[in-house]
């Protein structure tokens, strides 16, 4: 590398290690005043990281059939037992997460990103148009979130690309009513009436302007319906509607068999079960955390 390249990139390098040390001392300073959201995040990144490397840390192949180990209890060649086809439960929970996780953070992106941008426009423009988008808010919303989800995957058929149709439809109206509520606000302040003064557009303002002040709003519903996304699909796999049965998913483990035999099988529901209450709980700890550090309303209490 020459002199010349060495002077561009230093710069480069001395923002990215200041950036780096930013980020770490946010972490410990967030870890600090909110102990519990630090467990939770811990949680969620460990899940992560399973579902990542599943392929190496996993002992069998999930879908491998051996009618030796047929309901084998825990032991030292299955650690947490085998299913009825001998197949490894935790294997098949490494595995699972994958599923489960990957479904849970795309539902989110989509659904969660297009209800926020959706309920800023729908408060930016107000009127006839607001009317009648929040007329079909309402009606989403009137229905329960599995009693929706539900009729989807029974129209659109078993898949993860449906369960995720599903879980946007089940995710977005609730963000369009809680976006608009503060885009409301945030549309009458100085900066977009001064904005629209010097000829901003519609659609400039509503992205420059108002759906940055609404981050912090989208961040907090992001974490928070996390774990609600994630205990959907599993129950959507529970209810035998979900991916198809092959498929590992934390809730399609607890289908099935393993809900029959669960007097005379405990480890086909209890680890399954386990996963699944560490990733929801570890999501509303850290959704939690996230909201009072975050809501200007609540950063003077806790």
């Amino acid at each position: 590398m020459s002199s010349d390249q060495s002077a561009i990139a230093a710069p480069a390098i001395v923002r990215g290690i200041r950036t780096t040390q930013g980020f770490a001392l946010g972490l410990v300073d967030f870890s600090k005043r909110k102990p519990s959201g630090a467990v939770g995040g811990a949680m969620v990144f460990l899940l992560i990281l399973i579902a990542i490397f599943a392929p190496l840390i996993s002992p069998f192949d999930p879908n491998q059939i051996n009618g030796e180990y047929s309901f084998a209890p825990p032991g030292t060649t299955m650690p947490l037992g085998g299913n009825f086809a001998g197949q490894d439960v935790l294997s098949r929970l490494f595995y699972g997460g994958r599923i489960s996780l990957f479904v849970g953070f795309v539902s989110i992106a989509i659904g969660i990103t297009a209800g926020a941008l959706m309920g800023a426009i729908s408060a930016y423009y107000g009127g006839k148009f607001d009317l009648i988008v929040q007329r079909f808010v309402d009606a989403f919303i009137a229905f329960p979130g599995i009693i929706l989800a539900l009729a989807l995957m029974a129209a659109l058929g078993s898949s993860v690309f449906n369960i995720i149709i599903a879980l946007v439809a089940v995710l977005a109206p609730s963000a369009i009513r809680t976006v608009r509520s503060q885009a409301l606000a945030l549309k009458e302040m100085d900066y977009v009436l001064a904005a629209r003064a010097v000829g901003a557009g519609d659609a400039r303002i509503i992205i420059r302007h108002i759906v940055p002040n609404c981050l912090a709003l989208f961040i907090i519903l992001a974490t928070i319906n996390l774990g609600y996304a994630i205990l959907v699909e599993a129950s959507l796999s529970f209810l035998g509607v979900g991916v198809p049965p092959n498929v590992p998913t934390w809730g399609g483990m607890l289908s099935g068999l393993s809900l029959t035999e669960m007097s005379n099988y405990w480890w086909l529901v209890v680890f399954p079960s386990l996963f699944l209450g560490i990733a929801v709980f570890g999501f509303n700890l850290l959704g939690d955390a996230l909201r009072d550090v975050l809501d200007p309303r609540l950063r003077g209490t806790g």
